[in-house]
């Protein structure tokens, strides 16, 4: 029988002594700019080639937002797939899909993203209820990480809305930790840019249940207090998401070196703040 997902994560992340998750948001107008006399499936193929290559060592995981493939059309998907499968199984990949739906249809959601693409992990959301993410309890082995609280400012229009388990986000947090334990491979999502949710969301979740943390980097969000409150006793259950500030660290010809350089830098980083924790 595979591993619990839950267990896949911690193990991963202690094999890779890291808790970077690099973000593969490829951005058409983004791209850098020895790139852009290519067609355009090879364009894509090329900066995806290239930004894995130079992160691979310092990362633990990649997040894809399927956004980001659309604008590509078929080439995209096919990119997307590819992709994955150079990646490999040392390293966790996530499609962020923030779905949610039917069981019925959620179902299939599962199936394309874990069995046809090769994900490891997709997020969703638990807007029409929780019934909507039975279809993933019978497959253990594969993760969802469940929106709490996102990074964006306008998170704060439901997110925070009072319930007697008190703000809406830390009741999602609270039944995420009973998925988790009753079926081993239920995360949540929590934004760096909201900081003072980590304290909450790491002290209900307890130990080993992950945490997704995306909005480090462009977006701004405190590193510091992400990983003072969002890892585990162990030192783990965390994955520290960049996106923009690693793949476009640079758009001229060193565009590879600089994605690498500031994965290196970043999960650095991290790594110096957890072992601060552990000796302080």
């Amino acid at each position: 029988m595979p591993p619990r997902f839950i267990d896949r994560v911690d193990r991963i992340l202690k094999a890779r002594n890291s808790l970077l998750c690099v973000g593969l948001d490829p951005d058409p107008a983004l791209l850098p700019k020895p790139l852009r006399s290519l067609p355009l499936a090879r364009r894509l193929d090329r900066f995806l080639d290239g930004v894995v290559a130079a992160t691979l060592p310092h990362a633990a995981a990649y997040k894809m937002q399927l956004g980001f493939y659309l604008p590509y059309g078929e080439a995209g998907i096919r990119s997307l797939a590819r992709i994955v499968r150079t990646i490999g199984p040392s390293r966790l990949k996530i499609l962020d899909l923030k779905a949610n739906d039917i069981p019925n249809t959620i179902r299939l959601f599962g199936d394309g993203a874990f069995r046809t693409l090769g994900f490891d992990a997709i997020t969703v959301t638990p807007w029409l209820g929780w019934e909507t993410l039975e279809p993933f309890h019978a497959d253990p082995a594969h993760g969802v990480f469940v929106v709490a609280h996102s990074s964006n400012p306008g998170a704060v229009d439901f997110q925070e809305i009072p319930t007697p388990r008190g703000p809406l986000w830390l009741a999602i947090v609270g039944e995420v930790r009973r998925l988790a334990h009753a079926h081993g491979n239920v995360g949540a999502v929590v934004g760096a840019t909201y900081s003072d949710a980590f304290r909450l969301a790491r002290s209900t979740l307890g130990n080993r249940v992950p945490l997704l943390v995306p909005g480090i980097g462009a977006q701004g969000g405190a590193l510091a207090t992400v990983v003072r409150d969002g890892v585990d006793a162990d030192g783990r259950a965390l994955l520290v998401n960049a996106s923009r500030s690693i793949i476009f660290a640079s758009n001229g010809k060193d565009w590879k070196k600089a994605a690498g350089a500031e994965a290196e830098r970043l999960s650095t980083q991290i790594n110096q703040l957890r072992s601060g924790l552990r000796t302080g």
